[in-house]
């Protein structure tokens, strides 16, 4: 009869423990963001440059965002490429949350103890950077896979991606890719080349400790296999042509005039 009752209150407190998740994930869905307006409306904030704000006024010192707008086909196509294989190879394939790699990100974790990769999606790195917060609680993992949802259901693949490399952070006060080109290579990001563009991409993991201005020699080991990754080799330097032989500019000489013979021979000679 005991081990009846206390199996009772393990049913009870897991069903109790159930029942709170359930409301807790019913409250959070019901309190997302609504992101449909991003189809067509640029974003000129988001969470993550409104907190370096707050951090920035608690500690006193001065501040400022630099941060502009580039449509899709004004992004470097290296620089697409490179992230696209940095962050997330299959981001054209899955819809927002890729579970081979979510599976593999828990099973990491949960081997070592601690969080030590993220598994995220570029999709989910958007909804985070736009609504939530660096925090690693599991209840906000939570919240950034539905809010990731949200915006594969409501956004193309395009638009998700060009809000991404136009609002995430690259650096101290430096957001987005165009303001990311100009503060570390003086040009539009449309002109960024291949090493630049897989510098930038390296620098994602932490752009506030990895500054392409000044990479370490992590960043640029990354910068070297994303370059690997995007199938770009180096380009054979062309053939040499020969140099045409010199023309010999001096004028030829005449023929020397025919010598007459002294002794002509007489007419009817044989």
């Amino acid at each position: 009869m005991a081990r009846i009752a206390v199996a009772r209150r393990v049913f009870k407190t897991l069903a109790a423990i159930a029942a709170l998740g359930f409301a807790y994930v019913a409250y959070v869905y019901l309190t997302l963001p609504d992101v449909r307006s991003l189809a067509d409306t640029n974003p000129t904030t988001t969470a993550f440059m409104e907190l370096r704000v707050r951090e920035a006024e608690r500690a006193g010192r001065k501040f400022q965002i630099r941060h502009r707008w580039v449509p899709y086909n004004q992004i470097s196509a290296n620089l697409r490429r490179a992230v696209i294989v940095t962050e997330d190879a299959a981001f054209f394939d899955h819809d927002g949350i890729d579970l081979n790699e979510l599976k593999a990100s828990l099973e990491k974790n949960w081997e070592e103890g601690q969080v030590l990769r993220g598994g995220s999606t570029i999709t989910q790195q958007l909804a985070k950077n736009l609504y939530l917060s660096e925090s690693r609680n599991p209840m906000r993992k939570v919240t950034e896979l539905l809010i990731a949802r949200r915006l594969e259901a409501a956004l193309t693949k395009r638009r998700i991606f060009e809000i991404y490399l136009n609002m995430i952070e690259w650096g101290d006060g430096i957001f987005g890719c165009e303001a990311a080109a100009r503060a570390y290579f003086g040009g539009p990001c449309a002109s960024l080349n291949v090493n630049q563009a897989a510098l930038l991409a390296g620098a994602i993991i932490n752009p506030r400790v990895h500054s392409p201005a000044k990479p370490t020699r992590r960043l640029l080991r990354r910068q070297q296999i994303i370059i690997r990754r995007m199938g770009i080799k180096e380009e054979a330097p062309p053939p040499e042509t020969p140099l045409p032989m010199p023309v010999d500019q001096t004028p030829p000489e005449p023929p020397p005039p025919p010598v007459p013979q002294p002794f002509p021979k007489p007419p009817g000679f044989n």
